[in-house]
């Protein structure tokens, strides 16, 4: 059907993380505009945080599609295994709390566009906990495991890495 690269992809680099990024600076953005316009008074943040989760929340969508392709063409070892399976489960959990926070600061927004509520904040916050293990299993699967990396693709195939 399609051949695949060195890196057993059928594209020249992995897209998962580069979509991945995307998605965390905005939750990020969205996270830290919505604390200031809470904390200082300043409705005006509310906007910028409105528009950020929103399409954060769009982007995350590919975010899953990709890494669910490229961790099927990872061919992970037993090692990897584990933290593979937990950036999987926690990514998927992600994007159903993301789509769910967003819904949920939609109707506050259509309710009062100058205000938000201290238990959107507290959710918020959990849900940028989770944002942070995810980057740490991310880092896991990409920095420690070498998973679509050159070296650790050759290792796997060739059976030095079982």
């Amino acid at each position: 059907m399609f051949s695949l690269n060195d890196q057993n992809l059928p594209y020249p680099d992995t897209l998962h993380p580069i979509i991945v990024h995307f998605v965390i600076g905005m939750v990020f953005f969205a996270y830290i505009s919505e604390l200031v316009g809470y904390l200082q008074k300043k409705p005006r943040f509310f906007e910028v945080a409105w528009w950020n989760w929103l399409t954060a929340a769009i982007a995350i969508f590919f975010a899953v599609i990709f890494g669910e392709f490229e961790a099927a063409l990872a061919m992970p070892y037993p090692a990897a295994q584990p933290a593979l399976d937990w950036h999987t489960v926690n990514g998927w959990s992600l994007s159903a709390i993301l789509a769910g926070l967003t819904a949920w600061r939609g109707v506050l927004r259509v309710r009062n566009p100058l205000k938000t509520s201290l238990p959107f904040l507290m959710l918020a916050t959990v849900f940028m906990i989770l944002v942070c293990i995810q980057i740490f299993l991310g880092s896991l699967v990409d920095w420690v495991y070498g998973l679509h990396t050159l070296p650790v693709v050759q290792a796997t195939k060739e059976g030095i890495i079982p």
